[in-house]
């Protein structure tokens, strides 16, 4: 049954994780419907969209490697609502491998990296299109891949992640070119954020990553989400920019 259509809808791609959720806050506080996107975390996403703020909310499987599932959810999204405004790709995976340690980096890991972090936002931008391009919001159907500094500074939890990072930017750039002026796209590139995952880690290296910061803190995944929001709502005359949000992190 299709749901009211007089508001924004927009799809966030693991929407149920610590940055991803922040973003569905965000995007529900805007006044849009927020489909909460998921592979695994079903129980969280479901939750997450029963409590959003307002109405319209639902969270639906959206499997990025799964080219024939992301057809699937753009058609639920099609019926339900009969429009989709934006896209936010939020899903990635990684693992802490030493960058010394070439070993280790298997071929295993590498293709799941690649084809979550990479491939994935694609097959989703791919898949969401047509839908997109109809949106009548101002500055058009809008994609916000999120990225990370790892993309510039080749610093992070392992090579293969920094370098599918940069191929996103680089994505999102080619990408903008190709669908305007229909669709927008834009990065938001945060730094290390300060996710459930990071509090768990040590807090010495914690705080001294804190500390090399220029703005003295981590960044927190609303931050991420004030950026998205930025981009859809305020932003309408841009596309193809990398939008950092790091506290001056990079400068380091």
């Amino acid at each position: 049954m299709k749901q009211q259509s007089d508001r924004a809808v927009a799809l966030v791609t693991g929407g149920a994780g610590g940055i991803g959720s922040a973003i569905c806050r965000a995007l529900a506080a805007s006044e849009m419907q927020v489909v909460v996107g998921y592979n695994s975390s079903a129980d969280a996403a479901h939750a997450l969209a029963e409590n959003l703020p307002g109405e319209g909310h639902i969270a639906l499987p959206a499997p990025v490697t799964d080219c024939a599932g992301l057809s699937v959810l753009a058609d639920e999204i099609r019926t339900r609502y009969g429009r989709c405004d934006v896209l936010v790709n939020c899903a990635g995976t990684t693992r802490f491998v030493s960058h010394h340690n070439l070993d280790d980096l298997d071929d295993d890991l590498i293709d799941t990296i690649l084809a979550t972090n990479v491939r994935g936002p694609f097959a989703a931008i791919r898949a969401l299109r047509p839908l997109l391009e109809t949106s009548q919001i101002p500055g058009g159907g809008v994609i916000v891949n999120i990225s990370s500094i790892a993309a510039q500074t080749a610093v992070g939890s392992n090579v293969m992640y920094c370098a599918s990072k940069a191929a996103i930017d680089n994505m999102t750039k080619s990408l903008a070119r190709a669908l305007a002026p229909r669709i927008r796209v834009l990065s938001v590139s945060p730094g290390l954020v300060d996710t459930e995952f990071v509090k768990s880690m040590d807090p010495a290296w914690r705080n001294e990553q804190a500390a090399r910061t220029p703005l003295k803190r981590l960044t927190e995944p609303e931050d991420v989400a004030s950026a998205v929001i930025a981009a859809i709502k305020y932003l309408t005359f841009s596309t193809g920019t990398i939008i950092t949000v790091d506290g001056g992190r990079i400068l380091g």
